[in-house]
C-alpha cells in the first residue's frame, strides 16, 4: 500500500511462514520500519532496503507474533530524484517468505577459526562469561545488515573458545533504547535476588540520552529477562557507557567501571541493583585523542614475585598508536573504591599494538583464576568498508593475561589462551589459509609472508632498536580505505626468542611466545598465503588450525 513518495504499509502473512526474508543494499538509504501486530508497535527496525538489486537477505521472525494481523509501517528516507519512485524499487518484488534462513558461509575471507557473527554487522564483545564448562560470548549485533544499526546482543556460545555456536539474539531494544555494550557476571550467592547463579547483565540503554541497564538470565543465559526498574544508573554525560561489573573478593562487593566521557567512573554494590559512585579515574592519564570506551579492571599476578597488582583496561576511539581505535592500560592498586596508578600521568600502555584489536574485555567467572580476553578485530577508521557482504567483523583469538615487570616498569603479559594448543593439528610443509607459523629466531630477522599473485606481509625483528613490525601495504586488498596500508610497529621488552603466528583467511596475529609482545592485523589476500622467505637466523614449523 504506497501512501506517499516515501511511506508504505506492507501487510504479513504470519500463518504459513516462519520468515520474511528482507532484500539490503548497503548503498541504499535506510528505510525506518515499524512492526505493527493487531494495531500495536511490537518492534522497530532500521533496514537498507533494496532499491536497484539485493547484495544479501536478512531475515524478519514472524514466528513470535503467529495469529496476529501483521503490518510492517515502512518510511523510506531516500530522495525520488537519486532513488527513484518508490514504487519501482526492487524490494517489493525480492520480498520472500521462507522458514528456514541459511548461514552456510560463501565468503572466502571469512575466518576458519575466528569467532564470527553468522550473518549480519558485529563490533565490540559484550557480557563474556563461563560457567558449567561453557564459555558465553556476547556482542553487538546487526541482525538486519552487514553495517553498524540496530544494536543488539547476539549470542554465541564455545566449549573450547574456538568453535563458536550462534546462539540467536539475547537482548533486544526497547522504549529505553538500542543495546549498547556491557558485562555480564555469575551472580553465585544470589546477592541480587534473581536466583543463585543466576546471570546477571548490564548494558547501555542508547536512547536520547546513554543510561545503564539490567537483565537477568535464569537459563544459563539463553534468555534474559530486563529488570522492570531500569535504569539503574543515570547521568549527564553525554558519553555514560559500557558498564563492566565484577565481584572484588577484598572488599566483599561488587564493583562497576564504566566510561564516563575521557575518565573512568567506579561504583560500588551488595546487590548488583543499587549502586554507589566511589571515584573517577583518568585525568590527564594515558592517551585522550578520543573517546574512553569499553573498561575493564582486574587483580593480576606479577610474573616471578608474590606481588598482585590491579590492570584498568581503556579502549579508545580514535587515538590509537596507527590511527583509529586501539585499547590501552593502567597498572597500580585498587582498593575497591579508588584505582591509583603507578605510571607518569603521561606514560601510554597499549596492549597490542596491531591496527585491529579493539574493545577488549574478558570473561567473567572464568576457571583456574584466568583472565581470558577477546577483541574485536577490526578499526572504526574502515570497519564499514571491509570486503565481506554477509558478515562483518570477528573477533581475535583468546588471549590469557598477566603482568610482568621489565626495567622499572609493569607490562601487561599476552600470551595465546591454552585452548589453541589443542586446535593444532599436524605439522605441514607449506602456509594455508588456516595455520600456526612458530618461528624461533636468533637476533635481527625478516619473514616474508606471500603469495603467487605477489601479495605480501613482511614481518621484522630488529634486535638493536629492540621493534617488531608488520607491513601489510602489500598485503592483498587494500584499496577500500586510505588508512588500510600500514606499516605497525610494537617496542619489545627483551630479546625475541619465538614467536606465535595464527594465521586466518582474513587475519595475522604476532604474539611473542613469553607474552611480552601482541599484535593484530587484517589482511585480504586474493589467495591464501602460500611461500616463506626468511633472512636471518630462523627455524620454522607450521601447524594445521
Amino acid at each position: 500500500m504506497f501512501l506517499s513518495s516515501n511511506h508504505v504499509l506492507y501487510r504479513l502473512d504470519t500463518k504459513n511462514y516462519r520468515y520474511l526474508l528482507l532484500p539490503v543494499e548497503d548503498r541504499a538509504e535506510m528505510s525506518n520500519i515499524k512492526v505493527l501486530a493487531n494495531n500495536n508497535q511490537v518492534k522497530t527496525i532500521n533496514v537498507r532496503l533494496a532499491s536497484e538489486y539485493a547484495d544479501y537477505y536478512v531475515p524478519l521472525d514472524l514466528s513470535k507474533y503467529a495469529g496476529h494481523e501483521l503490518i510492517l509501517d515502512i518510511h523510506i528516507n531516500g530522495n525520488i530524484r537519486n532513488e527513484g519512485a518508490i514504487k519501482e524499487w526492487a524490494c517489493w518484488k525480492q520480498m520472500k517468505y521462507s522458514d528456514t534462513f541459511d548461514i552456510a558461509n560463501r565468503e572466502k575471507f571469512r575466518p576458519e577459526y575466528h569467532h564470527t557473527p553468522a550473518y549480519g554487522w558485529m563490533n565490540d564483545p559484550n557480557g563474556m562469561f563461563y560457567k558449567d564448562g561453557t564459555w558465553h560470548l556476547y556482542f553487538q549485533h546487526n541482525p538486519y545488515g552487514s553495517l553498524w544499526e540496530n544494536m543488539t546482543w547476539g549470542h554465541s556460545s564455545s566449549k573450547d573458545l574456538v568453535h563458536w555456536k550462534y546462539e540467536g539474539d539475547a537482548i533486544e531494544p526497547d522504549a529505553l533504547g538500542t543495546i549498547f555494550s556491557g558485562s555480564a557476571v555469575v551472580d553465585k550467592n544470589n546477592t541480587a535476588g534473581f536466583g543463585k547463579g543466576a546471570i546477571v547483565a548490564m548494558y547501555t540503554s542508547a536512547g536520547e540520552n546513554q543510561t545503564q541497564s539490567l537483565a537477568f538470565s535464569t537459563d544459563n543465559g539463553k534468555t534474559f529477562t530486563k529488570y522492570a526498574a531500569n535504569p539503574v544508573i543515570t547521568s549527564n554525560v553525554p558519553d555514560f557507557r559500557d558498564p563492566h561489573m565484577f565481584w572484588n573478593d577484598d572488599i566483599k562487593k561488587w564493583n562497576l567501571i564504566l566510561a564516563a566521557g575521557q575518565e573512568m567512573n567506579i561504583y560500588t554494590s551488595d546487590n548488583l541493583k543499587d549502586w554507589k559512585f566511589e571515584s573517577s579515574f583518568g585525568h590527564g592519564y594515558g592517551d585522550h585523542n578520543g573517546v574512553w570506551e569499553c573498561p575493564d579492571l582486574m587483580k593480576l599476578k606479577v610474573r616471578g614475585t608474590n606481588k598482585d597488582k590491579w590492570m584498568l583496561i581503556c579502549n579508545i576511539n580514535p587515538g590509537g598508536p596507527f590511527g583509529g581505535s586501539a585499547t590501552q592500560y593502567f597498572v597500580g592498586d585498587f582498593d575497591g573504591h579508588k584505582f591509583t596508578c603507578e605510571s607518569a600521568p603521561d606514560v601510554t600502555k597499549w596492549m597490542d599494538y596491531g591496527k585491529d584489536h579493539y574493545a577488549t574485555v574478558t570473561f567473567d567467572n572464568a576457571p583456574e583464576g584466568r583472565h581470558v580476553a577477546m577483541a574485536w578485530m577490526n578499526n572504526w577508521q574502515y570497519a564499514a568498508q571491509t570486503p565481506t557482504t554477509q558478515y562483518r567483523s570477528a573477533n581475535t583469538v583468546p588471549r590469557d593475561l598477566d603482568l610482568f615487570e621489565y626495567e622499572g616498569q609493569t607490562y601487561c603479559g599476552v600470551i595465546p589462551s591454552k585452548e589453541l594448543i589443542a586446535m593444532r593439528g599436524k605439522k605441514q610443509n607449506k602456509l594455508s589459509n588456516a595455520c600456526e607459523l612458530v618461528l624461533n629466531i636468533k637476533g635481527s630477522s625478516s619473514v616474508t609472508l606471500s603469495n603467487d599473485k605477489g601479495e605480501k606481509v613482511v614481518l621484522t625483528y630488529n634486535e638493536s632498536k629492540r621493534t617488531f613490525s608488520m607491513d601489510r601495504t602489500k598485503s592483498g586488498k587494500v584499496d577500500f580505505s586510505e588508512a588500510f596500508p600500514v606499516t605497525t610497529t610494537a617496542p619489545v621488552y627483551g630479546k625475541l626468542k619465538q614467536l606465535r603466528i595464527f594465521i586466518d583467511n582474513s587475519s595475522i596475529e604476532v604474539f611473542d611466545a613469553e607474552g611480552k609482545m601482541a599484535m593484530t592485523n587484517l589482511v585480504f589476500p586474493i589467495t591464501p598465503y602460500n611461500k616463506i622467505v626468511k633472512k636471518g637466523k630462523i627455524k620454522y614449523a607450521i601447524y594445521k588450525m
